[in-house]
């Protein structure tokens, strides 16, 4: 697969203004020709000191047929999803325009380099490592990554169950707005079996929702309300990270950043 780190590599051969030379950062031309768009390497003069020089040589990667341009505008940067599109186009190439005008393409895609995280979290409420981490792709935190995100979310709310954690799931009986009698069946984690026993005793079944009993596959991200778990770990024989209930996105970010290096130095 080659696509370019950067779109300041991808210059345009449209025109010829300085009639045979290029962009000094150029290492990739997008030509328009009668039957579409073709790309080409090119290598260029390093003896040569100023912004336009010289081609040295060249050759084409991709004749038109080949080349595909996508119809919308995107985010360069979310380079996961760039290269699942350009896979998905049926095009040896697929040429990107991004929200600046900005150009890049893909060509030959292949994601079986890419590191696939598992992402584990529950709803309703809102599942917040699964959104954030969501966002800061779209948003291209984790272009430089060369990784990929499979979302496990459990739906609690299909838990048989008397009691659930919180209102703010939308449940009708919940442990921090309810007294509770004794003898009930509680959907909740380590947390609420603490809270239920110092309040009420023992005398109650508990259904474990926490995302961390849903781990089955590595590396891993997982979302739990018990700070002293918050750390690159190891869960059921799996390794990942682990990310508090409430934590923000640049703790999510540098959680993934940190597993992905570490899965990789293994």
């Amino acid at each position: 697969m080659i696509f370019p780190e950067h779109c300041k590599h991808v210059g345009h051969a449209s025109t010829k203004p300085c009639n045979e030379k290029v962009y000094f950062l150029s290492r990739y031309l997008l030509r328009e020709t009668p039957g579409g768009y073709e790309v080409m390497e090119v290598s260029l003069d390093p003896s040569e000191k100023g912004m336009m020089r010289s081609i040295l040589s060249s050759r084409v990667l991709a004749v038109a047929g080949e080349v595909y341009r996508y119809p919308e505008k995107v985010s360069l940067h979310n380079r996961t999803r760039l290269v699942e599109l350009a896979r998905d186009s049926g095009y040896r190439c697929t040429i990107f325009t991004g929200l600046d005008e900005h150009q890049t393409f893909v060509l030959d895609p292949d994601l079986s380099g890419y590191l696939k995280i598992h992402v584990y979290d529950v709803s309703p409420p809102r599942p917040s490592l699964s959104t954030c981490i969501r966002e800061l792709e779209a948003a291209g935190l984790f272009g430089d990554l060369n990784v990929q995100f499979c979302h496990h979310i459990r739906d609690i709310s299909v838990v048989h169950a008397d009691v659930f954690p919180c209102r703010a799931s939308g449940f009708t009986k919940t442990l921090d707005a309810d007294r509770m009698q004794g003898g009930e069946q509680v959907a909740g984690c380590l947390t609420a079996s603490q809270f239920y026993t110092e309040c009420y005793g023992k005398d109650f079944s508990l259904v474990n929702i926490c995302p961390l009993e849903c781990v089955t596959e590595e590396p891993f991200i997982a979302r739990c309300c018990r700070s002293e778990r918050e750390r690159l770990t190891s869960w059921n024989g799996r390794v990942g990270a682990v990310v508090h209930w409430g934590g923000n996105p640049v703790n999510i970010y540098e959680a993934v950043r940190d597993l992905a290096a570490r899965w990789r130095q293994k």
